[in-house]
C-alpha cells in the first residue's frame, strides 16, 4: 500500500481548505498546521512527513491550483492563495458528491453542494477513503 499517496490526498485536502477558508486574501500556510509539531533529525532537518507535506503544496502550485511568493525553510509557504482554477473547482456544486443534495434551496445547495464542503465533511469524519475519491475527482476534472 502506498501511504504517501493517502497522505498526499490529506496533505492537498488540508491546504486547499485552509486556503478556501481565506480567500482572496493570501496567507503564510504553517505546515505544522497541517500534519503537526513533528522532530527534527538529529542534524537539524525537518522530519520526512513535513518535507512531503511541502512538496504537496508545491506541486499544487505547479499544477495551477494555487500560487505562492516564497517558501519559509521548511516550516511554511509564504503569501499562498488559490488560483482561478482552484477557486472554481472548490466552489463547484457540479459533481457526483453533490447528488442527493438538489432538493435543498439554492443558497444552501451552493454550499452544501460545493466540493470543498465534501472535503471538509470527510477530513472531519477522517474518511480517507472517501476523501481520497473526493480528491481524485477534484484533480481529474478539467
Amino acid at each position: 500500500m502506498d501511504l504517501h499517496i493517502d497522505d498526499f490526498y490529506r496533505d492537498a485536502a488540508l491546504g486547499l481548505v485552509n486556503l478556501y477558508q481565506a480567500f482572496p486574501r493570501k496567507i503564510t500556510l504553517y505546515l505544522d498546521d497541517l500534519v503537526g509539531i513533528l522532530p527534527r533529525d538529529e542534524v537539524g532537518l525537518p522530519h520526512p512527513r513535513q518535507l512531503q507535506c511541502l512538496s504537496t503544496l508545491l506541486w499544487l502550485a505547479n499544477e495551477g491550483y494555487v500560487r505562492y511568493e516564497s517558501t519559509i525553510g521548511y516550516d511554511a509557504v509564504d503569501q499562498i492563495e488559490l488560483t482561478r482554477k482552484g477557486f472554481i473547482r472548490l466552489s463547484s456544486t457540479q459533481h457526483p458528491f453533490s447528488q442527493g443534495l438538489e432538493h435543498l434551496p439554492p443558497s444552501v445547495f451552493r454550499v452544501q453542494g460545493s466540493l470543498v464542503q465534501q472535503i471538509r465533511q470527510h477530513l472531519r469524519a477522517q474518511n480517507s477513503e472517501a476523501l481520497i475519491q473526493v480528491m481524485q475527482h477534484f484533480f481529474s476534472v478539467e
